[in-house]
C-alpha cells in the first residue's frame, strides 16, 4: 500500500468529490491519506472526512498562511480539539504547522513574530501530547529548525522539503522524515531530484499536497492522491529501485513518522 502523508482533501478545489477521490485513490493502491487541518474552522471537517472513508486519517493544526487571521483563542480551541481527538485512532498528528517566509505579507516583522508564536505554541502542544508534527517549511528551514531544537516535539515530517543537504541532515538528526511529491517529477527540479536520489531512503516519505504541487504529467491541473503510486514510481526510477521496494520502504517510513497510523493501517 501507498500512504499519502499530506493531502488537503477537504480543499474547495475538490468540491463535493472528496470522498469519491479518496475511493478512487484507494482503488489505485493508496491505502491511507493524511489530511492536515489548516485553521480552527476546518478541524471538524477533516475529522468528519476521516470518519467517512476507510483510507483517510487527519491532523489538527493552524497553518502559517492562516496565522494572520488567527486569534489567541484559536490555540486554546486547538488544544481542546487535540485532547478530544486523542481517543480517535484516525487522529495522527499536529499539523499543518510551521513558518512561511515566501509570501511577502508573512515576512513583515510583526507577522514573523506572530508566526513564531503560533508555531512554538503548537510545537509545545505536540510535545505535551507526544504527537508528531506535519511542518510547513517554505523559505524558513533554519528558523523552523531553531524552534524544533529548542522545543523538541516527538518527530514528524518536514513537508515539501526543498532545503539543502545540510538542513536535511539536521531534520534527520532530530528524528524527522522529509516529504517528497510531485515537484521531484520535473526534470528541471535539479536540487529536489538530487535530494530524492541521494538522501537515505529511510529518511523519505511520499505526499501529494493535493490539490497543489501536481506532478509533471498533471500540471497545471488539479493534483489528487490518486497520483501517489505514479509519484512513487518516479522516485523508484530516480533511485534505480523496483517500485514495490520503494512502496514498502515508504509505508514503513510513514508509520515510523506517524506511529498512530499503525492502529489503522494493515
Amino acid at each position: 500500500m501507498w500512504i499519502d502523508t499530506h493531502c488537503h482533501l477537504d480543499a474547495h478545489e475538490f468540491g463535493a468529490e472528496s470522498l469519491a477521490v479518496a475511493q478512487r485513490a484507494g482503488a489505485a493502491g493508496v491505502g491511507m491519506i493524511v489530511i492536515p487541518a489548516v485553521e480552527r474552522g476546518n478541524f471538524g471537517v477533516v475529522a468528519q472526512l476521516a470518519a467517512s472513508a476507510p483510507n483517510v486519517s487527519y491532523a489538527l493544526g493552524i497553518h502559517p498562511i492562516c496565522v494572520p487571521q488567527a486569534r489567541e483563542e484559536d490555540l486554546l480551541a486547538l488544544r481542546t480539539a487535540v485532547e478530544a481527538a486523542l481517543i480517535d485512532p484516525r487522529f495522527v498528528a499536529i499539523g499543518e504547522i510551521g513558518l512561511d517566509f515566501f509570501i511577502p505579507m508573512l515576512c513583515e516583522a510583526a507577522m514573523r513574530e506572530k508566526q513564531d508564536h503560533f508555531f512554538r505554541e503548537q510545537l509545545r502542544m505536540a510535545r505535551d501530547y507526544a504527537l508528531p508534527v506535519l511542518m510547513h517549511v517554505r523559505r524558513s528551514q533554519d528558523q523552523v529548525l531553531k524552534h524544533v531544537r529548542q522545543i523538541r516535539p516527538a518527530g514528524g515530517i518536514a513537508h515539501a522539503f526543498n532545503g539543502s543537504f545540510q538542513q536535511a541532515q539536521m531534520y534527520i538528526d532530530l528524528g524527522f522524515k522529509l516529504g517528497f511529491g510531485g515537484a521531484m517529477t520535473f526534470t528541471r527540479a535539479l536540487q529536489i531530484r538530487r535530494l530524492a536520489t541521494t538522501l537515505p531512503l529511510d529518511a523519505l516519505v511520499l505526499e501529494t499536497d493535493a490539490p497543489d504541487i501536481a506532478p509533471a504529467w498533471v500540471h497545471p491541473a488539479r493534483n489528487s492522491p490518486e497520483q501517489l503510486p505514479a509519484i512513487g514510481a518516479a522516485l523508484a526510477e530516480l533511485r534505480a529501485m523496483a517500485p514495490g521496494d520503494v512502496q514498502a520502504a515508504m509505508k514503513a517510513n510513514a508509520l515510523s513518522a506517524l506511529p498512530r497510523l499503525s492502529a489503522i493501517v494493515g
